[in-house]
């Protein structure tokens, strides 16, 4: 994917104090991987009684937790129903052939069980029965979010201090303060659309942050370009913000409107929705000007916070200086 040129024409450096957050599986262990062995529907007693429930409920394939159905061999290991087949139905413990036996003296207990959420270590509050928890995690409003960078299928993931902190260091990505903005996008093939990106801008104002995104792309025949802003943080959040973009030259431009997505919908999914300032080439080409033999497309725009007015019950726009 070829990254192409950005000139920054205003907005300041920001100098944020690193603030790196060490996470990890609240539930998750050193130990090494252990047998659970349940004969006769009764815990066998060879099991250490300081064994947590927990533990027991552990796959000691993949090391997560175990939902029915729970697999057992006829000696009593169990394992997920994701890793019997992974396993090749046998028995990684004792290699005997797994079967069809369910170990439902194991789901017994874990319907007993209420747990914390994986993400209390995030600042989640709640406790759920063990079924149900996954089904919340899913959906946690305090779990890790995706790196929003678009120039590679980057997997880390953290908190949104963590994640800024990841883009400034490892991304090397342009970093500024305030809520306007006016960027230069250089590219010297304009005829070369298909995967172009550029580099992915973060802005800080009204003391969160901004990805501004900037690429190309096929829009079923024909080749444009698109701009979008995504806040770092939920839906929910970012519905509190609003944005202008705008593009022109020699007496044209357009404009666009809108709210923000979380960076909880990827980069992929907000360019495939169209939701943001979508330039046909040909118009790029006349907005740069010259021979249009190279695109130079000045995008300007503003975020600005929704604030409720008090008397009239209308959102009035909060713009920063």
């Amino acid at each position: 994917m070829d990254i192409d040129s950005i000139e920054c024409v205003s907005s300041i450096d920001m100098d944020e104090d690193e603030i790196i957050q060490q996470y990890h599986h609240p539930f998750s262990s050193s130990k090494a991987p252990h047998n659970h062995i349940i004969n006769n529907g009764v815990l066998n007693p060879t099991i250490h009684p300081a064994t947590s429930v927990h533990e027991l409920l552990e796959c000691p394939v993949c090391t997560n937790s175990m939902y029915p159905p729970i697999h057992q061999c006829r000696n009593g290991h169990t394992l997920c129903s994701t890793c019997k087949t992974r396993v090749q139905n046998r028995c990684p413990t004792c290699r005997q052939e797994l079967g069809d036996i369910r170990c439902l003296a194991l789901e017994k207990v874990a319907e007993s069980l209420e747990l914390p959420c994986k993400y209390y270590s995030f600042g989640c509050p709640e406790i759920f029965p063990y079924y149900s928890k996954v089904k919340h995690e899913a959906i946690c409003n305090f779990r890790p979010y995706n790196c929003p960078y678009a120039g590679s299928e980057c997997s880390a993931s953290g908190d949104i201090p963590y994640l800024v902190t990841h883009l400034r260091d490892d991304h090397k990505v342009d970093m500024h303060s305030g809520c306007t903005f006016n960027h230069r996008y250089v590219k010297s093939n304009p005829r070369e659309v298909e995967n172009a990106t550029w580099m992915l801008t973060v802005f800080h104002c009204f003391g969160q942050y901004f990805c501004l995104h900037f690429e190309a792309f096929q829009l079923g025949m024909a080749p444009v370009y698109m701009a979008f802003l995504r806040f770092m943080g939920d839906e929910m959040e970012a519905r509190n913000y609003s944005y202008s973009l705008e593009v022109g030259g020699y007496g044209r431009k357009l404009t666009w409107e809108g709210t923000p997505r979380s960076v909880r919908d990827s980069h992929r999914k907000v360019r495939d929705s169209h939701d943001g300032l979508i330039i046909q080439r040909n118009m790029a080409l006349f907005f740069s000007g010259g021979d249009r033999k190279e695109l130079k497309l000045r995008v300007t725009g503003r975020i600005w916070k929704e604030q409720q007015n008090p008397d009239g019950g209308a959102c009035i726009p909060n713009l920063c200086s």
